[in-house]
């Protein structure tokens, strides 16, 4: 088939990449030119495990062509997927400017009984408006449908080959037919729903995991007073089939691109049909919450922040990206800098990121995780990257100052708490009395 891609973001730019490695002509579109040249150059602005080099490859089997024409990357395609970006809009909800803006702009190239199917994260009933908004600029036959996505970052291209589902939202049988011959080569299961269930079960799904990672941070709130571990906790409830093991993560709260404003958008969907009590308003009020009241206790266990150099293991909101977007990161690190503390912070990948995002923060860059360590007061280690988590006690605590205080917010070093006390370094986790 043919296909363009709205949008060359993270979505787009995977979803594309793995599309036309099917042997299908692919045209990821965008407005704004440096980006598109760079992807022409395969310059990948954001980095993601495999996806540059698989990028190179299609472009040179010329399956994959990036182009700012909408008439060029529209008029003969068979399906037209929107992955523009749909921001939180100041009531919380999402703001779909970008995507009736795209539709507005595709409708006069569309080919006869096109698809366009909406990949961007909006509201159920957005299916409806797209569709008034391309009527009145076209008078060919079209379609609409609903393709939600459900990569992870860091894992997005394996996520793309290898999905534990495929939704297509759509009730004409002749779309539902084309969108599963296109989405055959992965091999995953396929739910057909109405592009409302769809578009509600991407809101569903994410925020579920989130209201996991609250409950277990409300857990272990109770376990830092009554002497439990959260950690023997999950281990225990684990074990319960119809709960399992998986997606426990105390800590700081959630963060990352999607998580904090789905959560957000779900609360202020509900807000605005009248149910203010939903659930999700609460989840998100307790992961606002989260990283003060954690920061606030850390000040009382530590006798202070002021004056005290900090090293922090990890800017990104998680391994294996450079993405900063609602990262622990940029909750702490502001924090401190208002304790007037010295912040040296070292990651793998998102220095060059922190820099741009951040270019007033007073922070000291290291090369290393070494570097770091080196003469710190206090240690906060806020991702669980490979690098960090695979050092030895014995590198940590040579690293920084005796009598200092390794303050791991991910449970990583949990099982090793009685070394740290052997080296002369305080252990604060998260969860564990």
């Amino acid at each position: 088939m043919t296909l363009t891609m709205i949008g060359t973001g993270f979505v787009g730019v995977v979803s594309s990449a793995v599309f036309s490695s099917f042997g299908n002509t692919v045209y990821g579109l965008d407005v704004v030119e440096e980006k598109i040249e760079k992807l022409k150059r395969a310059e990948i602005p954001f980095y993601e495990p495999g996806l540059k080099e698989l990028v190179e490859e299609q472009i040179k089997k010329g399956n994959l062509h990036f182009t700012t024409s909408y008439q060029e990357a529209i008029s003969g395609s068979d399906v037209v997927i929107l992955a523009v970006g749909t921001p939180s809009a100041a009531d919380g909800q999402a703001d779909l400017k970008f995507v009736f803006a795209a539709c507005e702009t595709l409708a006069p190239f569309l080919k006869e009984g096109a698809i366009v199917a909406i990949k961007s994260t909006v509201p159920p009933g957005t299916n409806a408006k797209i569709e008034q908004i391309i009527r009145e600029k076209t008078r060919v036959k079209f379609f609409t449908a609903s393709l939600p996505e459900f990569l992870k970052e860091g894992t997005a291209v394996q996520d793309t080959l290898h999905p534990d589902r495929i939704l297509i939202g759509a009730t004409d049988a002749s779309v539902i037919e084309k969108l599963k011959t296109l989405h055959a080569p992965l091999g995953a299961p396929v739910l057909v729903m109405k592009p409302e269930s769809a578009q509600m079960a991407k809101y569903a799904a994410n925020a579920y995991l989130a209201t996991r990672i609250t409950f277990i941070n409300q857990i272990a709130n109770l376990c830092e007073v009554n002497g439990a571990d959260v950690l023997e906790v999950i281990q225990a409830i684990g074990q319960d089939k119809r709960i399992g093991s998986h997606y426990w993560y105390p800590g700081l709260g959630y963060g990352g691109s999607c998580f904090p404003k789905d959560v957000k958008e779900l609360a202020a969907y509900a807000k605005g049909i009248g149910q203010n009590g939903n659930l999700m308003v609460k989840v998100s009020e307790l992961n606002e919450e989260r990283h003060l009241a954690l920061l606030e206790r850390y000040e009382k266990q530590i006798g202070g922040w002021e004056g005290k150099t900090v090293g922090i293991l990890g800017l990104s909101f998680k391994p294996n990206t450079d993405d900063m977007r609602e990262a622990p990161s940029t909750k702490v690190i502001p924090y401190l800098l208002t304790k007037n503390t010295h912040v040296k912070a070292y990651d793998p990948l998102a220095t060059k990121t922190a820099q741009s995002w951040f270019p007033q923060w007073n922070i000291e860059y290291t090369q290393s995780t070494q570097e770091a360590l080196k003469d710190s007061d206090i240690v906060m280690l806020l991702i669980e990257c490979e690098e960090f988590i695979s050092l030895s006690v014995s590198d940590i605590a040579t690293g920084m100052k005796k009598g200092g205080w390794f303050i791991d917010v991910r449970d990583q070093f949990a099982s090793k708490r009685q070394e740290f006390d052997q080296y002369g370094i305080h252990y604060i986790g998260v969860g564990i009395s």
